[in-house]
């Protein structure tokens, strides 16, 4: 996270082994807005409009609200183990999710926990792989097509998307304290809010040129309640992964400062980011299903060529 920071611990602040802080926690609301923002609008914003068009225009809508909502209340709940045994004077602090886990549940929850965080880790660095890869792929496919006409062979893998990205993540690892560059979350929230506008720009596009709104409140139709079924759990999928951020919830708190008490300003941060993110969510997912329909691709870039 950023380089915020507060005045310097004492030994009855730290727990037993921990090296003495020599930083100042200097975080406000909205630096916290902006590592929240950078950590729950990724990616998976260009698929919503996808998941909206599986769920229909009830059950989409609804569901990211109900979702958001969700995230918002577990959020609360988490804030408040940032510090411990008292949640806003401590005096020990719990730096990360894995610290909040091992205080409260032991070692052995610890080392369970673990090996889900983990799991989750690998499995969102794949998923943004391949989207970066999809979307590249996708662009540059929309700049041959507007070349060449809608009938040129307009045909790329992925694979060298994927290990260009793959690469730049390696170099960029080895930068030291990466983590702790407060401008890099300004730099990702701005990121992330320019593919979203791109994305609802997209949609907007789409819907005026075709002057109606496509879609159906049961959503994409299928021939058999399986096949049907099975997508709609996937849609759930994408939806669930664009929310959450407990794993990092705790070391975004880590850099707010004090007074007032950092659950406070972590709970008023949660509650702007989620409206934030949910504003973009249903604006993207509506407007993408209202644009293309049943016909809504998996990730909003891949509809850039029909423009």
């Amino acid at each position: 996270m950023g380089s915020e920071g507060e005045e310097q611990e004492t030994p009855l602040t730290r727990r037993s082994g921990d090296p003495v802080e020599t930083f100042k926690r200097t975080g406000t609301v909205w630096t916290a807005i902006a590592h929240i923002i950078t950590g729950v609008i990724g990616a998976g914003v260009l698929s919503l409009a996808w998941s909206t068009a599986q769920l229909g225009w009830v059950a989409g809508p609804l569901t990211m609200v109900v979702f958001a909502a969700t995230t918002v209340f577990s959020a609360s709940l988490l804030s408040d183990c940032y510090k411990s045994p008292n949640p806003e004077f401590g005096p020990t602090r719990n730096r990360s999710y894995m610290e909040a886990v091992q205080f409260y549940l032991g070692d052995k929850s610890r080392r369970i926990c673990g090996l889900f965080v983990q799991e989750s880790l690998y499995g969102g660095g794949i998923a943004y792989t391949i989207t970066a890869a999809i979307s590249a792929r996708a662009i540059r496919k929309s700049d041959c097509y507007h070349k060449e006409g809608h009938d040129a062979p307009c045909n790329y893998g992925y694979i060298l998307y994927m290990l260009l990205f793959g690469g730049v993540q390696i170099i960029v690892s080895q930068i030291p304290d990466f983590h702790n560059m407060a401008w890099l979350s300004v730099l990702s929230t701005v990121m992330s809010f320019s593919y979203s506008f791109i994305g609802l720009g997209l949609g907007i596009a789409k819907v005026i040129e075709n002057g109606q709104l496509k879609g159906s409140i049961g959503g994409v139709p299928k021939e058999t309640i399986p096949a049907k079924l099975w997508l709609v759990f996937q849609a759930l999928g994408d939806i669930v992964f664009s929310y959450p951020y407990s794993i990092i919830l705790l070391e975004i708190q880590d850099t707010l400062k004090s007074p007032p008490p950092e659950n406070q300003n972590m709970k008023k941060a949660s509650m702007a980011a989620m409206f934030i993110a949910t504003f973009f969510y249903l604006f993207c997912g509506c407007f993408g299903y209202a644009a293309f329909g049943s016909d809504t691709p998996g990730n909003l870039f891949n509809g850039i060529w029909i423009l």
